[in-house]
Order: structure tokens, then C-alpha cells, then sequence
């Protein structure tokens, strides 16, 4: 019976033994197997991190040019007169002094002279089909208000039925217009629009609508509170020039025709 029990209790030590070491063996196996993962993964991903740090080096690098440009045209402006200012943004847009479109142009700045008042609503059509033109338009906005010797106290952008307005300075209603505006819906509603104008903004001595197709919904002309002077860009297109000239001549107000191609 004494060497049965020390053979029974010899296995049990045996089979702990033998259970340690094949867990010994597991861990190893695993760690090697992961050691081995990760160097893999490692070589893997090495061009792909080589690859993010090069491209990051690179926008960094374009940063830094756009930058010094930036500067440097800072530094360029600050050295310039308001009017070299803005000849130097007429000749960015095509509109230098040689330029043919030049005495259009000035005709248009005239015409906005002639608006009764000091203070300007401008109405922007926010459509898709205005996109390129309204980009272009922005600079020159910015110089048509200056020489016009008005103030611009509201802009209002509309399409689709949807519409908002900015208040400010100009510099930052221009901003809001070009990142808030859609430009990319199909509907004019311009009769909309200077309802939403009227209620969201002080009534300004003149509404300036800006615009390359006739509204898609009823304008209730009566109700615009102060004139409008519409201006049709683009190629001629008889039913935006009826439906803008018939607005300003509803409210007392005047069509101010530029062609931008």
C-alpha cells in the first residue's frame, strides 16, 4: 500500500510538470508568434508611414509658399493706394484698364452712382447656374460698392425657396456669402427672397438684385419697400431681361445691363 501511494503521488508531480511545461512551450509560441506579427506588420506599414511623412512634408511645404505669397502680397498692398488696390483686383478678374470690357464696366459703376440713397440691399442668386459667375463676381463687387460711394448694409442670397441674409461689414458679408451660399439648386425665387429680405434686415434706400434667370415664383412688386435695380448677367436671355427690367420698372428702380462671358 506505502508504494502505491508514492507512485500515485510521483504522477500527480509528473503531470504538473508536464502541464507547466507545455504551458511554458504555449507562452513561448505565442510570443514568438506575436514578435514575429509585428515585425511583419511593421515592414508592412514602413512605406506606407514613409509614404504620409512625405506627403505631410509636402503640404507643409506648399503651406509655407502659399503663405509667403500671402505675405508678400500683404506686404505689396499695404504700399498701394485704395485705387492701386483695386485696379490691381480689376486686372486680377480681366478687367485692367486695356481690357475691352474696361468701359462697360465703368458704365456699370455709373449707373450704380445714380442709385437714390447711401445704403445698398444686395440680392444674389444662389443658384447652380451662378456658381462661376458669382465667384468671379465677388472682386469686383467689392470695387463696384467703393467707387459707387455706397453703403452696403445687408446681402441676401436665395434659391429654391430657401434664403439668408448677412449683416456687417463687407468684407464679412462677402465671407458668409461665399461659404454660406449653396449654388447648386435649379429654382430662382425671387419673389420669396424679398420677402425674406424685407423682414430680416432694415429696409435700404436701394435693392440691388443680381441674377441670370427670371424668378420661378409670383414677385408681389408693391410690396418690395424700397427700389430695385436689377442687373442680368451673362449671355442675353430675353426672359431674364423682360422679367428683371419689368421688376425695376414696378418699383420705380432701373436695369443696369453687364455682360460677363
Amino acid at each position: 500500500m506505502p508504494r502505491k501511494h508514492r507512485s500515485s503521488s510521483t504522477n500527480i508531480h509528473e503531470s504538473f510538470s508536464d502541464i507547466a511545461l507545455l504551458m511554458l512551450a504555449t507562452f513561448i509560441f505565442l510570443l514568438v508568434t506575436i514578435m514575429i506579427t509585428s515585425k511583419l506588420a511593421e515592414e508592412n506599414q514602413l512605406p506606407r508611414l514613409k509614404a504620409s511623412v512625405a506627403e505631410l512634408e509636402k503640404r507643409v511645404k506648399q503651406t509655407e509658399a502659399i503663405n509667403q505669397r500671402l505675405l508678400n502680397d500683404i506686404d505689396t498692398m499695404a504700399n498701394m493706394s485704395v485705387e492701386s488696390q483695386m485696379e490691381a483686383s480689376l486686372e486680377a478678374v480681366g478687367l485692367g484698364k486695356s481690357s475691352n470690357r474696361r468701359k462697360d464696366f465703368d458704365l456699370f459703376v455709373k449707373g450704380l452712382k445714380d442709385l437714390p440713397g447711401n445704403s445698398l440691399h444686395l440680392m444674389v442668386d444662389a443658384t447652380g447656374s451662378m456658381h462661376g459667375a458669382t465667384t468671379f463676381l465677388i472682386p469686383v463687387l467689392r470695387v463696384v460698392v467703393i467707387r459707387s460711394g455706397k453703403r452696403m448694409e445687408a446681402i441676401t442670397w436665395f434659391s429654391d425657396g430657401t434664403a439668408a441674409t448677412y449683416q456687417g461689414t463687407m468684407g464679412s458679408m462677402f465671407d458668409n456669402l461665399m461659404s454660406g451660399a449653396p449654388f447648386v439648386a435649379s429654382e430662382e425665387t425671387i419673389g420669396r427672397a424679398f420677402r425674406y429680405a424685407a423682414s430680416h434686415a432694415p429696409v435700404p434706400d436701394a435693392y440691388v438684385l443680381i441674377g441670370d434667370e427670371p424668378s420661378d415664383d409670383r414677385i408681389y412688386y408693391s410690396d418690395i419697400p424700397s427700389p430695385v435695380f436689377t442687373i442680368p448677367i451673362g449671355k442675353s436671355n430675353a426672359d431674364t431681361l423682360f422679367a428683371y427690367e419689368k421688376l425695376a420698372r414696378e418699383t420705380k428702380g432701373k436695369m443696369l445691363q453687364l455682360v460677363f462671358q
